[in-house]
C-alpha cells in the first residue's frame, strides 16, 4: 500500500512540473515583390475606377527604389495616373510591392488630387486597348539600339519606363530611359506600345 502511495504521488508530481514553452518564430521579413507594367497598372485600374467610374490613364511610370532600379522590365513600385472628365480631377495611383524607405506601403494607394484640363498635353488621356506591348517588351527593343551596350558597361545602371500617349503622332509610347535621373538619361528610346516597334532615339 505504501509504495502503491509513493507511486502515486510521483505521478502527480511529474504531471504537475510545468511545461517548457517553445519561443514563437520570429516571422522573416517579406522580400520585396517585383512587376510588369500591366500587372501594377491593372490593379490600380480598379481602384480608379472606383474612385471614377469614367477615370482614364494618361500617364503610367515605373518608381525606382533602393532594390528596385528597372532590370527585366520590372518594378517594385508602379504610378499610374488617371483624370475624370466628370469630375475634372486627375488622381494618381501607385501600386508597390517593396518595404524600401522612402517607398509607399505595400498594396494600391493614392496620391493627391489635382484639377483637370483636358486640352493640357500632360495629360492626354488614352484607352488601355491601345496597351498591348508590356515593359520587358519595350526594354528589349531599347536593348537593341544602345542600351544593351550601357548596361554592358555599368550593369547597375538605372532603367525607367513611361508611358504616355503622344498627341502629334496618334500613338501609345513607351519611353526607356537608362540614366542615374530619369531628367538627364544617357540613353531615352521611344517604342509602340501598341505594337513594339522603335520609333526613334529622344533626346
Amino acid at each position: 500500500m505504501l509504495m502503491a502511495t509513493l507511486s502515486l504521488t510521483a505521478l502527480i508530481g511529474c504531471s504537475s512540473a510545468p511545461t517548457k514553452s517553445t519561443p514563437a518564430e520570429k516571422p522573416q521579413p517579406k522580400g520585396p515583390e517585383f512587376a510588369l507594367a500591366r500587372t501594377a497598372f491593372q490593379k490600380t485600374y480598379v481602384a480608379a475606377r472606383g474612385w471614377a467610374p469614367d477615370a482614364k490613364p494618361f500617364r503610367l511610370e515605373s518608381v525606382n527604389t533602393t532594390d528596385s532600379t528597372g532590370k527585366d522590365g520590372k518594378s517594385s513600385v508602379w504610378r499610374a495616373s488617371y483624370a475624370s472628365a466628370a469630375q475634372k480631377e486627375v488622381k494618381p495611383y501607385l501600386w508597390s510591392g517593396t518595404d524600401a524607405e522612402g517607398a509607399p506601403a505595400r498594396g494600391v494607394s493614392f496620391g493627391s488630387v489635382d484639377s483637370y484640363n483636358p486640352t493640357n498635353s500632360s495629360t492626354v488621356i488614352f484607352d488601355i486597348a491601345f496597351l498591348k506591348v508590356d515593359s520587358d517588351k519595350a526594354l528589349e527593343v531599347a536593348q537593341k539600339h544602345g542600351g544593351d551596350k550601357l548596361l554592358e558597361k555599368t550593369p547597375d545602371l538605372p532603367v525607367w519606363y513611361v508611358l504616355d500617349w503622344n498627341r502629334a503622332t496618334n500613338e501609345l509610347v513607351w519611353h526607356v530611359s537608362y540614366g542615374e535621373s530619369r531628367d538627364t538619361p544617357k540613353l531615352n528610346i521611344a517604342v509602340n506600345a501598341s505594337t513594339g516597334d522603335f520609333i526613334r532615339v529622344e533626346k
